[in-house]
Formats: C-alpha cells, sequence, structure tokens
C-alpha cells in the first residue's frame, strides 16, 4: 500500500485547479455582479476608445495611438484573466491544464510589463510636451511611435518569457491545487516537487527591473514636468500645462496604487486575510481596464467630440 502510494505521488497531474475562494462562497457571491459590471465596462469603453481614434482623423497623433496599445493591452489582460475567474464563481469550472496555465502565466507577466513601460512613453510624451514644446513635433512623430512600440514588446516579450519556461520545466506531483484565481508564477512553482529557487529569483529580478525602474522613470519625469511648470510666469500657463498631464497621472495612479498595496500585502501575508493578496491580484486586471479610457474620454476635449461624432453617426 505505501508502495503505490509512492507512486501515485510521483505521477504528474494533467492539470491544476484553481481555488478561487472556493473555501469562502459568500466572498464568490458578493463578488461575481460587481466583477462581471466591471469586465463589460472595460470591454464596452475600451473598444469605444479603439474605435474611436481609428474613425476620427484628427485623433491620429502619437499620443492617441500610444493610448490605443494601453486599451488593446487592458482587453488582453481582462481576456486572460477574467473569463476564467467568473466560470469559476458560476459554474466551478476550476480546473485548467498545464499548458493553459504557462501560457496565462506568460501573457501576464508580459502585459503587465508592456503596460508600464507604455505609461513610461506617454511621461515622456509629457515631457517633451511641457518641457519642450516646440521640438515637440519633431521629436513625438509616428516613426517614434512605432519605435517605441517595438521597444516595449521586445523587453517584455525577451525578460517574462523565461518566467513561464521556469516554471513549466518544474515536476509537478502530488499536490494541484494553487491557492489563487489566476496562474501566478510562485502560487503555481510551490506545487513543484523541485526546488524553486531560481524560479523565486527570476521573478524578483524581473519584477523590480521592469516595474521598479518604469516607476521610478516615471517619477523622474513628472519631477521634470513639475519644476517647469512652477517656472511658467504667464498667469494660468501652470494650470493649463498641469490639464495636459492630469489624465495621464490618473492612468499612472490606478496602475500603481493597486500594484503596490498589492506587493505590501503579500509582504504582511500573516497580518491580512489569505483572500485580500489573491482578490487585489484580480482587482488589478480588470481596474484598471474599466477607468483608463473613462478617464481619457472624459478629461480629453477631442476625445469627447469624437465618441459624440461616433455615437451620432451610430444612431
Amino acid at each position: 500500500m505505501l508502495l503505490y502510494s509512492n507512486i501515485s505521488l510521483s505521477v504528474e497531474a494533467p492539470e491544476f485547479l484553481l481555488n478561487c475562494f472556493v473555501r469562502s462562497p459568500i466572498w464568490q457571491r458578493w463578488l461575481s455582479l460587481p466583477l462581471s459590471i466591471l469586465f463589460l465596462l472595460a470591454m464596452g469603453a475600451n473598444a469605444t476608445l479603439l474605435i474611436t481614434i481609428w474613425l476620427e482623423a484628427s485623433l491620429h497623433e502619437p499620443l492617441y495611438y500610444l493610448l490605443s496599445l494601453l486599451s488593446l493591452l487592458d482587453i488582453v489582460l481582462c481576456l486572460t484573466v477574467i473569463p476564467k475567474v467568473l466560470a469559476i464563481f458560476w459554474f466551478d469550472l476550476r480546473p485548467i491544464s498545464h499548458s493553459a496555465c504557462f501560457l496565462q502565466m506568460f501573457i501576464m507577466n508580459c502585459f503587465l510589463g508592456m503596460e508600464s513601460c507604455t505609461f513610461l512613453v506617454m511621461a515622456y510624451d509629457r515631457y517633451v510636451a511641457i518641457c519642450k514644446p516646440l521640438r515637440y513635433p519633431s521629436i513625438i512623430t509616428d516613426r517614434f511611435v512605432a519605435k517605441a512600440v517595438v521597444f516595449i514588446l521586445a523587453r517584455n516579450t525577451i525578460l517574462t518569457a523565461p518566467v513561464p519556461i521556469l516554471s513549466a520545466r518544474l515536476h509537478y506531483c502530488g499536490k494541484n491545487m494553487i491557492e489563487n484565481c489566476i496562474c501566478a508564477n510562485l502560487p503555481v512553482s510551490k506545487l513543484s516537487c523541485d526546488n524553486i529557487t531560481l524560479n523565486k529569483i527570476y521573478h524578483l529580478i524581473v519584477a523590480w527591473t521592469l516595474l521598479g525602474s518604469d516607476l521610478v522613470l516615471i517619477f523622474l519625469s513628472y519631477t521634470f514636468i513639475l519644476r517647469a511648470v512652477l517656472r511658467l510666469k504667464a498667469k494660468g500657463a501652470a494650470a493649463k500645462a498641469l490639464s495636459t498631464c492630469g489624465s495621464h497621472f490618473i492612468l499612472i495612479l490606478f496602475f500603481s496604487t493597486i500594484l503596490l498595496v498589492l506587493i505590501f500585502t503579500h509582504m504582511a501575508k500573516q497580518k491580512v486575510p489569505p483572500e485580500i493578496p489573491v482578490l487585489l491580484n484580480v482587482l488589478h486586471h480588470v481596474i484598471p481596464a474599466a477607468f483608463n479610457p473613462i478617464v481619457y474620454g472624459v478629461r480629453t476635449k477631442e476625445i469627447k467630440q469624437g465618441i459624440w461624432k461616433l455615437l451620432r453617426s451610430g444612431g
């Protein structure tokens, strides 16, 4: 009997099970409705923004191309995470194959990094617009955006690809229950019978190299912007200059605040319920996606006009 038990434990399970608040059914009931609303809002708002920018010729400018990229990234991230979470809530569809799990892991890591890098490029755009306004048309061009997009894709794909590869090479035996709603790197790797030190080290290095460096450079950009704004003497010039950065700054707050709270709750695991980091992990993939296009739509006159034109033509 002991021999049979040892053999069964060494056999790799064909799939993982996502333990998404299964032990707390009340969380599932309360979360399913707002999560569904946020998901529909994210899909609808980002699709509307993309269509508006595509159809409105006046929005065919570098800043709006970057905003389109941000909307595409948000849509992919939402579709990668939220439908599976809702399927667990509604139909208890917890199983996920190894290949699907590692693919989800790659998309989450890669596209979150791309989103962070897009914010960095947008911060540089605002820096040039305010600190070097006369040179803006010659610096921020369509060619600049094309090069920026290639850089964003290449940097994040190359640096994040090893994360799921390192997890996929591990031998998974015995336990197959992921204590999360998503296939996050460390919760999945911890199910392995192998040593995961390399996974932990690489995950930490990549997270701080990509997201950490982006946040530092964004902070420096806004430091230079604020310094330039404070030097403006003309009446109302400072307020006008800051208003051009307002939408972008709010988007960064959506993205970075949830991310920082998630990091701190992970660091204080013993002091917070285990459901909280899992919930924040899910919300980080839908809240920014739902509100990013709304913020730009409300605060940017050109986008508002484009949306009204789109609605009138549709009606």
